[in-house]
């Protein structure tokens, strides 16, 4: 059996160590008014001007419905009830023009193509992702890890292929191509050994080899679905920036050590992989702050992630476990903006080494990205630094960054109706939190509406 330790760079990540709440005590306090920049007070209702009368009335009544808690709390039931009352046809009539208009780009690349030539009209970039939804007890086999590796290896070349992309961006699910229980098992064994990079980068490149603690059929297992993390890698570097997603945190360390191995084997020219930093954590895992130090994605409670939370902390409960994750919004935010100004300090030493994409719908942590680039010059246009949000959500955030010369990448799902539910129901869930609070962006819908039909009648 060959396995071995990791031998990570601790001095390298001695800055990092404590780079939770503790951290966030040295950032520049966004709340001071003096600081903000009154272009980025994201309060323009002209920021909504690019859009039609139809698309604003959809996202009015969209966040509307988003609004109710019961409808979002059971919007999965919901939709179930629906589509069977409905039917198969009569659901999709009625879910397209809205709900999967909003939120998805389309189902075709056709359709898909129009949403993308759009967005980059406005300044904005894509950041395509697969929806693909599979959770404990939910593998089917081998030959659905290879579909999900087909569907991924299409994304790569449609995010390459086309004339809307810029420096594209896509996402990337671990446990679509490999087993959510053995990424646990693997997760379990770990709190007590660690494995050597090299040995994973060695099976990427066709080595068969064993791990200790797994059985003949999950080594087998392993290996298929490292080939598979390293076909998507092959095709999509020097071209296509691969962001791997973080998922449940009794997952994540499995999530994290292929990952790493991604970025060992391919991040050597620029960071073409890129990890999940999460923010909402209490404790954060040293392996992440390697990741983050070779190029990663700063990520926390503001970008979603809170269906992962709520479950995370249930299943602390009924273990009887400390929960993991942050007692308050306002602590989740610390961590966040103080691992955010952490990072910003090493990319503005090493800007050429280090890239980051701020993923969070909290405007205030755009605002302190955006100062703590002036101060430190940091380019906008550099590369190292870029924000990002869902399709369908926060843009007049989105559109103003974009406005101002800022990078800004939209996550847009594609897929049919069927096969983006799954990933609408998690979406509706995991950012309800903002959903509920989302009414500063109906207000500025609201405000051009209103605007347009005063015009269309003095114009009458």
């Amino acid at each position: 059996m060959l396995s071995s330790c990791v031998r990570l760079p601790w001095p390298l990540l001695l800055p990092f160590r404590q780079i939770g709440t503790a951290a966030a005590r040295t950032v520049v306090s966004a709340r001071d008014p003096e600081l903000l920049s009154a272009t980025l007070a994201f309060e323009d209702p002209k920021a909504f001007q690019v859009k039609t009368m139809r698309e604003l009335l959809r996202a009015l009544g969209v966040f509307r419905l988003c609004s109710f808690p019961v409808l979002v709390n059971n919007c999965g039931t919901l939709m179930s009830i629906a589509r069977k009352l409905l039917g198969k046809k009569g659901f999709s009539l009625f879910v397209r023009p809205t709900v999967y208009a909003q939120f998805v780009a389309g189902e075709n690349e056709m359709e898909i193509s129009q949403t993308m030539e759009k967005m980059s009209l406005l300044g904005l970039r894509p950041m395509l992702a697969v929806p693909i939804e599979e959770d404990l007890g939910e593998s089917t086999g081998e030959k659905r890890y290879q579909d999900n590796m087909e569907a991924m290896l299409e994304c790569v070349r449609m995010s390459h292929s086309n004339e809307w992309s810029k420096d594209p961006m896509m996402q990337l699910k671990v446990t679509a191509l490999l087993s959510p229980e053995l990424c646990v098992k693997l997760s379990t064994l770990m709190a007590n050994q660690l494995y050597d990079l090299n040995l994973l980068v060695r099976a990427m490149d066709g080595e068969t080899i064993k791990l200790h603690g797994l059985d003949e059929k999950e080594n087998t297992h392993l290996l298929c679905g490292l080939r598979r993390l390293n076909k998507i890698a092959e095709e999509s570097a020097n071209k296509v920036r691969v962001l791997v997603d973080a998922e449940y945190t009794f997952m994540n360390p499995a999530l994290s050590l292929v990952t790493m191995a991604m970025m060992k084997k391919f991040n050597k020219n620029s960071a073409w992989i890129w990890n999940t930093y999460q923010c909402y954590l209490k404790v954060l895992d040293p392996r992440s702050h390697q990741s983050l130090k070779e190029g990663g994605v700063l990520s926390g409670s503001q970008t979603g992630e809170r269906a992962y939370m709520d479950k995370e902390r249930k299943l602390a409960q009924k273990e009887g476990r400390r929960d993991p994750i942050h007692n308050s919004w306002e602590d989740t935010n610390d961590s966040y903006n103080g691992s955010l100004n952490a990072m910003l300090e090493v990319i503005s030493v090493q800007p050429d080494q280090y890239k980051i994409i701020v993923a969070t719908h909290n405007e205030e942590s755009v605002r302190l990205t955006a100062q703590r680039m002036d101060q430190l010059g940091i380019d906008k246009n550099g590369g190292s630094v870029c924000f990002g949000q869902l399709l369908g959500m926060c843009d007049h955030v989105s559109l103003t960054l974009a406005k101002e010369g800022y990078a800004i990448y939209k996550s847009v799902p594609y897929g049919s109706v069927d096969d983006t539910l799954p990933y609408l129901v998690r979406r509706a869930q995991e950012n309800r939190t903002v959903l509920q609070g989302i009414r500063k962006e109906r207000d500025l819908l609201r405000k051009e509406v209103h605007r347009r039909l005063r015009q269309k009648l003095v114009n009458a």
